[in-house]
């Protein structure tokens, strides 16, 4: 059974920085597309960014327009680790964040197409 845990979420001021960490474990670990999802209290889950590897390298990256330019997705192939550096971080931001994985897909930026959740990590940003 594979699993994803995330750490790294916490309390932080707005322009601050925090970056997320996401392991996959388990048999057999098999991913085309890695991301992160996250949901705000009273919103819908909202697509924040993915990112796909061939081998040991970036093949593409893909973010959500609230966070392109202030986050950035990267891969630790070998670990089956996914990072999600947050950068210039605004009280909207605030959310529990979702490591994803998808065996196959067609658009990454619907939440409800990657079959596979972590149990989240809460993100805090403070006025």
């Amino acid at each position: 059974q594979v699993r994803l845990t995330e750490s790294g979420g916490g309390l932080v001021q707005a322009g601050g920085s925090l970056r997320l960490s996401c392991v996959a474990s388990g048999r057999s670990f098999s991913a085309d597309v890695m991301g992160w999802v996250r949901q705000a209290p009273g919103k819908e889950r909202e697509f924040v960014a993915a990112i796909k590897w061939i081998g040991d390298q970036e093949y593409w990256s893909n973010y959500g327009n609230s966070v392109k330019g202030r986050f950035t997705i990267s891969q630790d192939a070998a670990n089956n680790m996914v990072y999600l550096r947050m950068n210039s971080l605004k009280p909207e931001d605030t959310a529990v964040y979702y490591c994803v994985a998808a065996a196959s897909i067609t658009d990454v930026t619907q939440p409800s197409q990657y079959s596979l959740w972590g149990q989240g990590t809460q993100v805090t940003v403070s006025s």
